[in-house]
């Protein structure tokens, strides 16, 4: 470990430093109200703000926007988000940090976010009234997880019995929360569409809700 004295550490040198821990973070921002050519979002946990069609502020740029999407390029990356959805980019390669993450309801009170499931990203909708995290098959090939190795169930689904696997994630990551060997449901198919963010995870978490916002923060 390198010894560096406190009185050694320039100006110049604590500036580098603080840019350093910056781009090592992600980038979260959630889409809180849809304009004409604007959009009103919250970057990284702050009071939201509105951003207009070419602006920039904190690595986010707005390209375009109407009353159903947005999109932007964030850390370089092009993402498109609807009204209540959230996205985190990651910057330069850095360890996790478990900051708290930010969630904005819907119009109809739902949490939507992106996650990544072992390096590969995917939406997600927050479902405390799933006992585990649910996938299609779809989602888990595009995630490179071997479902069909792990155990074979029958799942009810409202388009019938469907055949599900159960499987472990080697890694969930949300914005900054890292989680490890989450227990999770394949179900042969197309549903469900999105992500549940079923309670193998949640029960990880702590989950605070005020009004429209959820705040997730890690437990252990």
């Amino acid at each position: 470990m390198l010894k560096i004295k406190m009185l050694q550490l320039s100006a110049v040198g604590l500036a580098a430093g603080l840019l350093s821990l910056h781009a090592l973070a992600d980038t979260r921002v959630n889409v809180v109200g849809l304009f004409s050519n604007k959009a009103m979002v919250s970057i990284n946990g702050a009071a939201p703000r509105t951003l207009s069609a070419g602006q920039t502020v904190d690595g986010v740029k707005l390209i375009s926007a109407d009353s159903e999407s947005a999109t932007f390029v964030v850390e370089g990356k092009r993402q498109t988000l609807k009204m209540g959805q959230a996205t985190s980019v990651a910057g330069n390669t850095g360890p996790a940090n478990n900051d708290p993450v930010s969630l904005y309801a819907d119009k109809v009170g739902h949490f939507y976010g992106n996650l990544t499931i072992n390096g590969a990203s995917l939406k997600y909708v927050v479902d405390t009234g799933a006992t585990t995290v649910a996938l299609n098959s779809g989602d888990a090939k595009f995630a490179k997880i071997d479902y069909e190795k792990g155990e074979r169930i029958e799942m009810s689904t409202a388009n019938g019995v469907v055949n599900a696997y159960l499987v472990k994630l080697n890694t969930l990551k949300i914005g900054t929360i890292i989680l490890n060997n989450v227990e999770a449901t394949v179900n042969e198919g197309g549903s469900p569409p999105v992500v549940l963010l079923g309670m193998s995870a949640l029960n990880r978490l702590d989950m605070k809700r005020d009004n429209s916002i959820m705040t997730l923060t890690k437990k252990y």
